[in-house]
């Protein structure tokens, strides 16, 4: 029985990411009330690029945020792998037409900040309730009747259900599964913008392209409608722990570690405006997210490397899991732990096989200019690229059977 058919529900949403406002919306979609609480005093412009790919767009569509998105996203027409010192290229797979063909559904590159304004201003008209703000859950208690929990600043609020959507250090994570600390993977993150009117026209194009190299890798793609190039590096670095997206660091840095790259990479790092650095920490995969009629969804429940691009994209079928499971059983507890069994397997193998790409875009036979070639060649053969994206893009998070 939907939300419609029988009493509306009452579910609180703890954080108005991605992930929380994407919940919500696929959640007033059934019907729902939904209160949203996000920590943050404001709701701005965060982090860089994403890649939604169709097993991601799908949703969106189905959320009717289609229309919305086509003035920021960048449709990609392809995505490559090139090599670090001679930038040689190989075609990893098609998009644009290829894609709808295959999948049904497009693969746009996207700024984080842009999707999240797209979802942020859908809620605000479709909900009677604006996002609460300065809201941080810091506990909760789940019982027969509903969900009570607190905020921060000593209020005491309930719903009849609770999803944990506060992200990779979320406090409600601690709660349900123990002390969880991630451990250092000792790879640090550089990222940054440049706007594509600076860089050379041969770089401009609608690709996303894949630089794999010894011990690092380096990610382009357009954003903003094209208006930006949106590019992140990732080098093997032990000792630095910061995992704040918004550390500040320096030209010297970056070029100290990409700059004996080839000629096309040093260019976008010199344009970009502000380069940051991030250390990557890990999980292993983990379950018990759902606890009664409190659940963990996106980044809290299932943290992940980025070297699948999968993590929002993770997130937004939660959403659309989420949302047909509350509206199919009555009982929220039961909804909570078949929305966990449904989405335990997928999202494990999302983050082992993600960490498995980073073995993979570093190996040492890359620095070997006899063995290079031809290990990128084996690595990335059409059969073997198919076998390792296919199943991640069919995936229809609207249709899975329940």
């Amino acid at each position: 029985m939907s939300a419609v058919q029988g009493q509306a529900r009452r579910i609180a949403i703890a954080g108005a990411g991605i992930g929380g406002l994407a919940t919500a919306l696929a959640l007033l979609q059934q019907g729902f009330e939904v209160d949203l609480y996000e920590q943050a005093t404001q709701l701005g412009e965060v982090g860089a690029g994403l890649q939604i790919a169709p097993n991601g767009t799908r949703v969106l569509q189905a959320l009717g945020l289609e229309a919305a998105l086509q003035a920021c996203v960048s449709p990609a027409r392809g995505k490559e792998i090139r090599m670090w010192n001679t930038g040689q290229r190989w075609k990893l797979f098609d998009l644009g037409d290829d894609c709808l063909s295959r999948f049904g559904a497009p693969y746009w590159m996207v700024h984080r900040g842009d999707l999240h304004l797209v979802l942020l201003a859908a809620f605000t008209q479709r909900s009677p309730r604006p996002v609460r703000l300065n809201a941080r859950v810091v506990s909760a208690q789940s019982h027969a009747a509903g969900v009570t929990f607190q905020l921060s600043d000593g209020t005491v609020q309930e719903a009849d259900a609770l999803l944990a959507a506060d992200g990779v250090h979320s406090v409600l994570r601690e709660q349900l599964l123990g002390e969880d600390k991630a451990q250092f993977t000792g790879l640090l993150a550089w990222r940054g913008l440049v706007p594509m009117a600076r860089i050379p026209a041969h770089l401009q194009k609608p690709v996303g392209t894949n630089w794999v190299g010894p011990g690092a890798h380096v990610i382009t793609y357009p954003v903003r409608a094209g208006a930006l190039m949106n590019v992140v590096g990732i080098i093997e670095r032990e000792g630095w722990r910061s995992e704040s997206w918004t550390e500040p660091g320096t030209h010297a840095e970056l070029l100290a570690d990409f700059g004996h790259w080839h000629a096309d990479v040093c260019e976008l790092m010199r344009q970009i405006e502000q380069p940051y650095k991030w250390a990557l920490l890990g999980r292993l995969p983990q379950t018990g997210w759902a606890q009664g009629r409190v659940c963990l969804l996106g980044d809290a429940a299932h943290p992940t490397l980025p070297f699948l691009a999968q993590g929002a994209n993770m997130a937004l079928e939660d959403a659309a899991v989420m949302a047909r499971c509350l509206a199919a059983y009555d009982a929220p507890e039961q909804a909570l732990a078949r929305f966990e069994e449904m989405r335990w397997q997928r999202t494990a193998d999302i983050v082992n096989r993600s960490r498995d790409n980073a073995l993979r875009f570093h190996n040492p036979q890359l620095s070997d200019p006899d063995t290079a070639v031809n290990y990128v060649s084996s690595e990335w053969e059409s059969e073997k690229v198919r076998l390792r994206y296919d199943w991640l893009f069919e995936y229809d998070a609207w249709t899975v059977p329940l």
